[in-house]
């Protein structure tokens, strides 16, 4: 029987050919791919909501995260709080998360455009127009799905509440 950490660990792909070759195959089964992308730096039950309700919209549920550069240059030197190694571990112990990678640009345009999602989803106050691959993953016959945000569960607003706490 497999160890829960090798299993965990055989959810992150850090080389995405690999992974590509994954969706490849269970698209020739049918199967829908559904992505969704974040830097997911503090795990709270929002994102977990999120992503339980994501990978309701299919068979395989795709996390991308963000790099910890590319992080720091979205949120500031004082993000990520976790490294994308720890983010991508514990992002895979989630049953339901099927897999885990992580790039290293500011969009997830690049990353989309290889994978070719079925859904993609992103959560809260986002418009459809405006999510970055909403048009590549249209083109090819997918859907994009916007997802409320449970209230008052944000990272940011998790962050500024302890800060605010320190001083």
């Amino acid at each position: 029987m497999m160890k829960l950490k090798e299993f965990i660990g055989s959810k992150i792909f850090l080389n995405k050919e690999i992974l590509k070759n994954k969706i490849d195959l269970l698209k020739s089964k049918n199967k829908k791919i559904v992505f969704t992308n974040g830097c997911f730096d503090i795990l709270h039950l929002g994102h977990v909501d999120y992503l339980k309700k994501a990978k309701n919209l299919g068979d395989f549920l795709i996390v991308a995260i963000n790099s910890d550069a590319s992080v720091k240059r979205l949120k500031g030197n004082s993000r990520p709080i976790f490294d994308e190694k720890s983010r991508a571990f514990v992002l895979s112990s989630l049953k339901f998360i099927d897999a885990v990678c992580i790039f290293e640009e500011d969009t997830p345009f690049e990353i989309i455009s290889y994978f070719l999602p079925d859904v993609l989803v992103k959560g809260g106050d986002y418009k459809i127009d405006k999510i970055i691959g909403n048009d590549v993953v249209s083109k090819n016959g997918g859907k994009t799905i916007v997802l409320p945000f449970l209230e008052n569960h944000s990272t940011t607003s998790f962050v500024e509440k302890v800060l605010t706490i320190k001083k």
